[in-house]
Protein backbone atom coordinates (compact mmCIF):
# COMPACT_ATOMS: atom_id res chain seq x y z
CA UNK A 1 0.00 0.00 0.00
CA UNK A 2 1.07 3.36 -0.53
CA UNK A 3 2.41 5.92 1.85
CA UNK A 4 -1.55 7.44 3.18
CA UNK A 5 0.71 10.28 5.50
CA UNK A 6 2.18 11.35 2.00
CA UNK A 7 -1.24 11.65 0.05
CA UNK A 8 -3.51 12.22 2.98
CA UNK A 9 -2.83 16.28 2.36
CA UNK A 10 -4.44 15.42 -1.37
CA UNK A 11 -8.28 14.51 -0.33
CA UNK A 12 -10.65 17.16 -0.88
CA UNK A 13 -13.04 17.58 -4.08
CA UNK A 14 -14.30 16.02 -7.16
CA UNK A 15 -16.70 18.54 -8.49
CA UNK A 16 -17.82 22.46 -7.90
CA UNK A 17 -20.93 20.31 -7.21
CA UNK A 18 -19.43 18.39 -4.07
CA UNK A 19 -17.54 20.87 -2.47
CA UNK A 20 -19.43 22.21 -0.31
CA UNK A 21 -20.94 18.94 0.33
CA UNK A 22 -17.39 17.75 1.50
CA UNK A 23 -17.15 21.08 4.18
CA UNK A 24 -16.55 19.43 7.41
CA UNK A 25 -14.68 16.78 9.21
CA UNK A 26 -13.70 13.08 8.22
CA UNK A 27 -11.34 10.62 9.68
CA UNK A 28 -10.06 7.24 8.99
CA UNK A 29 -8.18 4.45 11.18
CA UNK A 30 -5.46 2.28 9.54
CA UNK A 31 -2.47 -0.10 10.54
CA UNK A 32 0.76 1.00 9.75
CA UNK A 33 4.02 -0.43 11.16
CA UNK A 34 2.54 -2.18 13.84
CA UNK A 35 0.51 0.55 14.87
CA UNK A 36 -3.31 1.87 15.03
CA UNK A 37 -3.28 5.65 13.06
CA UNK A 38 -6.05 7.55 13.23
CA UNK A 39 -6.22 10.09 10.05
CA UNK A 40 -8.17 13.01 10.35
CA UNK A 41 -9.22 15.78 7.83
CA UNK A 42 -11.17 18.89 8.02
CA UNK A 43 -12.47 20.77 5.41
CA UNK A 44 -13.18 24.48 4.92
CA UNK A 45 -14.07 27.23 2.47
CA UNK A 46 -10.79 27.57 0.85
CA UNK A 47 -8.21 25.73 3.80
CA UNK A 48 -7.89 22.68 4.76
CA UNK A 49 -5.97 20.46 7.48
CA UNK A 50 -4.49 16.96 7.37
CA UNK A 51 -3.36 14.92 10.57
CA UNK A 52 -2.19 11.30 11.45
CA UNK A 53 -1.98 10.57 15.54
CA UNK A 54 -2.02 7.48 17.31
CA UNK A 55 -5.42 6.06 18.07
CA UNK A 56 -4.44 4.68 21.07
CA UNK A 57 -2.34 6.92 22.61
CA UNK A 58 -2.83 10.05 21.04
CA UNK A 59 0.67 10.57 20.18
CA UNK A 60 1.36 12.92 17.28
CA UNK A 61 2.43 11.86 14.18
CA UNK A 62 2.46 14.33 11.29
CA UNK A 63 0.43 17.06 9.94
CA UNK A 64 -0.33 19.50 6.97
CA UNK A 65 -2.33 21.42 4.82
CA UNK A 66 -3.30 24.57 3.29
CA UNK A 67 -5.57 26.12 0.47
CA UNK A 68 -6.97 24.44 -2.47
CA UNK A 69 -8.39 25.12 -5.86
CA UNK A 70 -10.50 22.70 -7.81
CA UNK A 71 -11.01 21.92 -12.22
CA UNK A 72 -13.32 19.07 -13.03
CA UNK A 73 -11.66 16.52 -10.74
CA UNK A 74 -8.18 17.90 -10.19
CA UNK A 75 -7.59 19.15 -7.25
CA UNK A 76 -4.59 21.52 -7.05
CA UNK A 77 -2.90 21.77 -3.12
CA UNK A 78 -0.96 24.88 -2.11
CA UNK A 79 1.28 23.90 0.65
CA UNK A 80 1.39 26.14 3.40
CA UNK A 81 2.79 24.03 6.41
CA UNK A 82 3.93 20.19 6.60
CA UNK A 83 5.55 18.81 9.95
CA UNK A 84 7.13 16.02 8.03
CA UNK A 85 8.01 17.14 4.48
CA UNK A 86 8.71 21.15 5.55
CA UNK A 87 10.01 21.35 1.45
CA UNK A 88 6.93 20.63 -0.02
CA UNK A 89 5.59 24.51 1.68
CA UNK A 90 5.17 26.88 -0.86
CA UNK A 91 4.58 23.80 -3.78
CA UNK A 92 1.50 22.91 -5.22
CA UNK A 93 0.64 19.74 -6.94
CA UNK A 94 -2.18 18.36 -8.86
CA UNK A 95 -4.15 14.98 -8.09
CA UNK A 96 -7.17 13.07 -8.77
CA UNK A 97 -9.38 12.23 -6.32
CA UNK A 98 -12.45 10.39 -6.25
CA UNK A 99 -15.43 10.91 -3.64
CA UNK A 100 -18.69 8.27 -2.94
CA UNK A 101 -21.62 9.33 -1.05
CA UNK A 102 -20.02 10.16 2.20
CA UNK A 103 -16.74 8.17 1.86
CA UNK A 104 -13.33 9.71 0.11
CA UNK A 105 -10.62 8.20 -1.40
CA UNK A 106 -7.76 9.21 -3.41
CA UNK A 107 -7.79 6.93 -6.30
CA UNK A 108 -5.10 3.61 -6.34
CA UNK A 109 -5.08 4.14 -2.21
CA UNK A 110 -6.25 1.66 -0.05
CA UNK A 111 -7.95 3.71 2.75
CA UNK A 112 -11.35 5.19 2.85
CA UNK A 113 -12.14 8.64 5.13
CA UNK A 114 -15.59 8.74 6.46
CA UNK A 115 -17.75 11.58 7.09
CA UNK A 116 -17.77 12.71 11.09
CA UNK A 117 -19.71 15.98 10.24
CA UNK A 118 -21.33 18.13 7.65
CA UNK A 119 -19.79 21.73 9.58
CA UNK A 120 -22.60 21.43 11.70
CA UNK A 121 -23.37 22.32 14.38
CA UNK A 122 -20.55 24.13 15.65
CA UNK A 123 -20.93 28.15 15.14
CA UNK A 124 -17.86 28.65 14.71
CA UNK A 125 -16.96 26.03 11.33
CA UNK A 126 -13.95 28.31 9.34
CA UNK A 127 -10.55 28.68 9.41
CA UNK A 128 -9.40 31.37 11.96
CA UNK A 129 -6.12 33.59 11.75
CA UNK A 130 -5.27 34.86 15.40
CA UNK A 131 -5.59 38.54 15.01
CA UNK A 132 -5.09 40.08 18.56
CA UNK A 133 -4.52 38.91 22.58
CA UNK A 134 -4.51 40.71 25.92
CA UNK A 135 -1.41 39.97 27.56
CA UNK A 136 -0.30 42.11 31.61
CA UNK A 137 -3.92 43.65 30.90
CA UNK A 138 -3.37 45.60 28.30
CA UNK A 139 -4.20 44.14 24.39
CA UNK A 140 -2.27 43.65 21.28
CA UNK A 141 -3.09 43.06 17.76
CA UNK A 142 -1.64 41.02 15.29
CA UNK A 143 -1.10 41.16 11.43
CA UNK A 144 -2.98 38.68 10.05
CA UNK A 145 -0.55 38.75 6.81
CA UNK A 146 2.60 38.19 8.07
CA UNK A 147 4.62 34.94 7.82
CA UNK A 148 4.13 33.92 10.71
CA UNK A 149 0.72 32.44 11.65
CA UNK A 150 -1.22 30.67 14.16
CA UNK A 151 -4.16 29.42 12.38
CA UNK A 152 -7.28 26.96 14.01
CA UNK A 153 -9.88 25.29 11.59
CA UNK A 154 -13.13 24.35 12.80
CA UNK A 155 -15.61 21.99 11.79
CA UNK A 156 -18.65 21.49 13.32
CA UNK A 157 -17.31 19.09 15.82
CA UNK A 158 -13.80 19.15 15.00
CA UNK A 159 -11.00 21.29 15.94
CA UNK A 160 -6.99 21.80 15.23
CA UNK A 161 -4.85 24.73 15.66
CA UNK A 162 -1.66 24.83 13.60
CA UNK A 163 1.47 27.55 14.13
CA UNK A 164 3.98 27.98 11.50
CA UNK A 165 5.88 29.86 9.12
CA UNK A 166 5.16 30.51 5.52
CA UNK A 167 8.77 32.36 4.92
CA UNK A 168 10.96 29.75 7.14
CA UNK A 169 8.65 26.72 6.38
CA UNK A 170 8.90 25.78 9.92
CA UNK A 171 6.10 24.07 12.15
CA UNK A 172 6.14 25.47 15.04
CA UNK A 173 3.49 23.07 17.08
CA UNK A 174 -0.36 21.92 16.84
CA UNK A 175 -3.19 20.24 18.65
CA UNK A 176 -6.44 19.10 18.35
CA UNK A 177 -9.62 16.93 19.10
CA UNK A 178 -13.40 17.64 19.49
CA UNK A 179 -14.86 20.46 20.50
CA UNK A 180 -18.76 22.48 21.41
CA UNK A 181 -20.19 25.34 21.97
CA UNK A 182 -22.88 25.68 24.51
CA UNK A 183 -24.89 28.70 25.94
CA UNK A 184 -21.86 30.57 25.53
CA UNK A 185 -19.15 27.94 26.42
CA UNK A 186 -16.32 26.80 23.83
CA UNK A 187 -15.42 23.54 25.46
CA UNK A 188 -12.41 21.18 24.03
CA UNK A 189 -11.27 17.76 24.36
CA UNK A 190 -7.87 17.24 23.06
CA UNK A 191 -7.02 14.25 21.02
CA UNK A 192 -3.69 14.91 20.35
CA UNK A 193 -1.11 17.76 20.79
CA UNK A 194 2.43 17.62 19.30
CA UNK A 195 4.87 18.95 22.24
CA UNK A 196 2.84 16.70 24.98
CA UNK A 197 1.76 13.86 25.01
CA UNK A 198 0.34 14.08 28.79
CA UNK A 199 -1.96 16.85 27.67
CA UNK A 200 -4.20 14.09 25.44
CA UNK A 201 -7.20 13.53 27.41
CA UNK A 202 -7.74 17.16 28.96
CA UNK A 203 -10.85 18.96 28.49
CA UNK A 204 -11.21 22.81 28.51
CA UNK A 205 -13.59 25.10 28.87
CA UNK A 206 -13.42 29.09 27.80
CA UNK A 207 -16.32 31.52 27.25
CA UNK A 208 -16.59 33.04 23.66
CA UNK A 209 -18.75 35.27 21.89
CA UNK A 210 -18.62 36.75 18.14
CA UNK A 211 -18.22 40.58 18.31
CA UNK A 212 -18.47 41.95 14.62
CA UNK A 213 -17.31 38.56 13.18
CA UNK A 214 -14.23 38.01 15.83
CA UNK A 215 -14.23 35.51 18.05
CA UNK A 216 -12.97 36.18 21.40
CA UNK A 217 -11.82 33.62 23.40
CA UNK A 218 -11.01 33.90 27.01
CA UNK A 219 -9.98 31.71 30.16
CA UNK A 220 -7.27 29.29 31.15
CA UNK A 221 -5.16 27.26 28.93
CA UNK A 222 -3.92 23.60 29.25
CA UNK A 223 -1.04 25.19 31.70
CA UNK A 224 -3.27 27.04 33.56
CA UNK A 225 -2.39 30.54 32.28
CA UNK A 226 -5.04 33.15 31.58
CA UNK A 227 -5.80 34.09 28.12
CA UNK A 228 -7.81 35.92 25.72
CA UNK A 229 -7.36 36.13 22.32
CA UNK A 230 -9.03 36.92 18.97
CA UNK A 231 -9.64 35.22 16.30
CA UNK A 232 -10.45 36.44 12.94
CA UNK A 233 -11.89 34.75 9.61
CA UNK A 234 -9.26 33.75 6.88
CA UNK A 235 -10.37 35.97 3.90
CA UNK A 236 -7.59 34.54 1.26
Amino acid sequence: MKNPIFFVSLLLVVSIANAQSLVGAWEATLEQGGRTLRSTVIFTKGHQVATFYDAKTGAFISTNGGTWSLEGTSLTETVEFDSKTPERVGTSRVFEIEIIENELKIKDLDIVWKRKDDGSPGVLSGAWLMSGRKRNGSFQTRDTSRPRKTMKILSGTQFQWIAYNTETKQFLGTGGGIYTTIDGKYTENISFFSKDNSRVGARLEFDYALKEGDWHHSGFSSKRTPLYEVWSLRKE
